[in-house]
């Protein structure tokens, strides 16, 4: 069953969304994308998917914060700030830790089911747009896209991904690690 509505989401995407400003619908499918791909990978509790849905919605966002292609420090401070706002700074570490393994190409974990690796993982379902599945079912990550459709997102990281390029030929991709 997917998760369609998620309140604390909206909440954070709304609270960003002029910096979002014409991306808004791609990032916030991109990141509901993200959520359900998780809960396929591994059955997640209710503090997981807690977890999951505050680094889902900052993981990325400091590409629009901070107007830049470079984002992971961005992103990374966005959600401490939120965390601590909230009181749940035992929660900093391992949100952070999503956040800053979710581009990396090696594992982020030796174990599967540990949040960073399954945020990384389902993070490059969606980015490589289903290239990369990590054992989920195609007609489930078809479902995923139907609703909720790219909107938009991958035509976008293209277009930064091309403009990092031209400006830094040298380190194209910051976000990556091995």
């Amino acid at each position: 069953m997917l998760i369609k509505d998620i309140d604390l989401l909206e909440q954070i995407i709304h609270r960003f969304s002029f910096s979002l400003g014409k991306d808004i619908a791609g990032y916030r499918n991109h990141v509901y994308r993200v959520i359900n791909l998780c809960g396929l990978l591994t059955p997640l509790d209710t503090s997981q998917l807690e977890k999951i849905v505050i680094a889902g919605a900052f993981h990325d966002l400091g590409i629009w914060t901070a107007n830049t292609f470079d984002y992971l420090s961005a992103s990374r401070q966005l959600a401490e700030a939120f965390l601590i706002e909230r009181g749940q700074q035992d929660w900093v570490n391992e949100v952070v830790g999503m956040i800053d393994d979710h581009h990396k190409i090696s594992p982020a974990s030796a174990a599967p089911h540990h949040l960073a690796e399954v945020f990384r993982r389902a993070d490059w379902i969606d980015v490589s747009l289903g290239l990369v599945l990590f054992g989920v079912d195609r007609r489930r990550l078809r479902e995923i896209r139907m609703c909720f459709p790219n909107a938009g997102f991958h035509r976008r990281l293209l277009a930064l991904s091309a403009k990092r390029i031209l400006t830094h030929p040298w380190n194209p991709l910051p976000m990556l690690k091995r």
